[in-house]
């Protein structure tokens, strides 16, 4: 009972965290840049796969409920469903890949190579989405899509690399799974 209530509790606060941080976004294109993918990052790093996912899951049907923390504060399921909807449900995917490879390794590099993974899987996942709701063909989508957050992405992943590994050690000794 105490494991669940602590899972619930942590699974709780990281959607926080989401619901929080992703509103925020600087609109440089049609895809706004959101600082989503490291409140992402950081749920797969510090819980692992599983919760991770969980609560991205939890943040994504809070804000297809209305509430408006996706990008810009959007929400409803106008945003889930629109063209830039793939990337909010990839955000998912890419926690769970991250988590997955956070509880392989302890290693900065596992968690590193976790979020290179989720993201990669993110853009297919999300650019393919937006070029069939918004029938832009793959090239001019990659374009506008992917290739302008690649720095920004690169820099997150190395920042939730180290200090994620630092908060999901924090999270083992609190939890009693050092």
């Amino acid at each position: 009972m105490r494991e669940s209530t602590r899972n619930l509790t942590f699974i709780a606060i990281f959607t926080a965290i989401l619901c929080v941080i992703s509103p925020w976004a600087i609109n440089i294109g049609p895809i706004p840049l959101s600082f989503a993918t490291v409140a992402v990052y950081l749920a797969g790093t510090v819980l692992g796969g599983k919760r991770g996912a969980l609560s991205v899951l939890v943040y994504v049907l809070l804000g297809a409920a209305g509430l408006p923390v996706f990008s810009n504060f959007k929400g409803g399921l106008g945003a889930v469903a629109g063209a830039t909807g793939g990337y909010i449900v990839g955000y998912i995917l890419c926690a769970f890949i991250t988590g997955i490879f956070a509880d392989r390794g302890k290693k900065t590099v596992f968690y590193a190579a976790g979020m290179v993974l989720g993201t990669a899987v993110l853009y297919v996942f999300g650019t393919a989405w937006y070029c069939v709701v918004a029938d832009v063909p793959p090239a001019p989508a990659v374009s506008a899509c992917v290739l302008p957050f690649l720095p920004g992405d690169g820099i997150k992943i190395a920042f939730v690399s180290v200090f994620g590994a630092r908060l999901r050690t924090m999270a083992e000794k609190k939890s009693g799974k050092e």
